[in-house]
């Protein structure tokens, strides 16, 4: 769970923040995560009480087109954080081999590498999560080293954490750290996080056993949190010290003084740094030392690799769930990875590194976007009677996840409606396509909206032919225990 925040697009999010605002919005970052955190909390607590994961929910509830629509959103989504970590894994290995391999070579590579990951599987859980618990070490040694190296200044750090403010911000800044949100908190890691902890055995029978599980799934996410943020400020930092206010030309002129063959990827030219994971690793390599810039790719290597998996396994949860269709794992991969590396590996090949590296701009606008389809599904259940007992959602705990999801769902909106804009695409035909998809995605958010309330009120409103038609708030669903499996929860009648 923890490694999806961690992955491509989040880092290559982090140094855009640092390089654009130094530290002025890490406070951004630390709650960010601090919603993650309570939105994880929601989806674990989900599949703790009633033993079935996000997406086996919706597949029970829901009426069969918004359950439907609501697979798309979380394909979507994960097809989009696959081709992070294809971009990732393509621009470290081109890091690592010094341009030796290609870029639509480490695209390929990508393909084989997700199949070795998966015959880890065959050895357990338990195993897969030490390999997983590596490659964050992996992660944290890395950017830990560059942190060491750069030595930001500790107080400026400690600042930009504690003051919420960003003082002479202008438009740049703010979309930046409307970015950090929508980087940070992935839509699909709900679905996956529900189903993970059913690997954990629990008598669900026993409402004290129920309690301390959710308890100690509590703790263990804030662990695993709490390192991810640490590993984020650690790349936010580096860059808010070295690369905060410089132009292409200055580092040029540095790149071309230490010799480093990836300097032509700076114009000569007084115009500020774009940084993208590519030009991150190249200044590093220039402003401290070579070394610093193989130890930057490894630590993308370690996080394309282990994202790779996250996403596997909650497209996985997702198929089985919302389709109630098994597949083998491999085939799944398959489906997926093809999927997330045709376009990847078209833009490798005929385009620059650059445009290749720009594309997680695009992806984490189009997960922002799919954000909703996650959030309001999840405080809906979480706050019904009928699903969650004696666990459901408080008054307090109600109200306060509505507002946090109204405002990640919102600052979500007008990061992706500030990059559309931002494209200067005037054509009619763009136009005409980004209304309608922008109207259609707005009535699906305002029906889910609706279904939500209503099932915080579902003891209420549920016999209602209305309801019962058209929300998941129906009273045909009712959970109880399974007289053979207390694991798991069924439904009285016929689904």
């Amino acid at each position: 769970m923890s490694i999806a925040y961690l992955d491509p697009g989040n880092i290559e999010s982090d140094l855009q923040s640092g390089a654009a605002a130094q530290f002025k919005i890490l406070w951004v970052l630390m709650w960010a995560t601090i919603l993650g955190l309570m939105m994880q909390r929601l989806a674990a607590r989900l599949g703790t009480v009633t033993g079935l994961h996000l997406a086996e929910i919706c597949y029970r509830q829901y009426p069969f087109i918004p359950r439907i629509l609501l697979w798309i959103c979380t394909e979507i989504a994960i097809i989009g954080s696959d081709m992070q970590e294809v971009i990732g894994t393509a621009i470290a290995l081109y890091l690592l081999s010094n341009k030796t391999i290609p870029l639509w070579g480490g695209v390929l590579i990508t393909v084989l590498d997700t199949f070795t990951f998966l015959g880890l599987d065959k050895y357990g859980l338990r195993k897969l999560e030490a390999f997983f618990a590596f490659l964050i070490t992996v992660m944290a040694w890395s950017f830990g080293y560059e942190y060491v190296v750069a030595s930001p200044n500790q107080a400026e750090v400690v600042k930009g954490l504690v003051i919420p403010w960003c003082s002479g911000c202008g438009s740049r800044e703010l979309l930046q750290a409307v970015g950090v949100i929508g980087a940070v908190i992935m839509p699909h890691n709900l679905y996956l996080h529900s189903a993970l902890v059913k690997s954990r055995d629990i008598d669900r029978t026993k409402k004290k056993d129920v309690k301390e599980a959710n308890f100690y799934f509590f703790i263990e996410a804030s662990i695993a949190l709490f390192i991810s943020f640490l590993i984020n400020v650690f790349v936010v930092s580096v860059f808010a010290e070295g690369m905060y206010g410089k132009t292409n030309g200055e580092v040029y002129e540095l790149c071309i003084e230490r010799n480093n063959s990836h300097a032509d990827q700076f114009p000569n030219n007084n115009q500020t740094i774009q940084a993208n994971l590519y030009k991150g690793g190249v200044f590093l390599g220039c402003e401290f030392g070579e070394a610093a810039m193989y130890i930057w790719a490894l630590g993308i290597l370690a996080a394309g690799q282990s994202s790779t998996m996250t996403g596997t396994y909650a497209g996985q949860f997702a198929m089985e769930g919302f389709l109630n269709l098994r597949w083998s794992k491999w085939q799944r991969v398959l489906l997926t990875r093809s999927i997330a590396i045709l376009p990847t590996f078209l833009i490798a090949f005929f385009d620059q590194i650059n445009d290749l590296s720009g594309m997680n701009d695009l992806l984490n606008c189009l997960m922002s976007l799919m954000l909703p389809f996650a959030v309001i599904p999840c405080i809906a259940f979480t706050s019904n009677h009928k699903i969650m007992g004696d666990f459901k959602n408080g008054l307090i705990s109600q109200i306060l996840s509505i507002l946090l999801s109204c405002l990640v769902i919102s600052v979500n909106i007008y990061f992706s409606i500030s990059y559309l804009t931002g494209l200067g695409i005037t054509h009619w035909a763009f136009i005409l396509f980004t209304v309608v998809c922008g109207v259609l995605y707005l009535l699906f958010c305002v029906y889910l909206t609706v279904d939500m309330l209503l099932s915080m009120g579902s003891m209420h409103v549920g016999e209602f032919g209305f309801a019962q038609t058209w929300f998941s708030v129906s009273s045909h669903h009712e959970y109880s225990r399974h007289t053979e499996d207390e694991d798991q929860y069924r439904s009285n009648n016929t689904i």
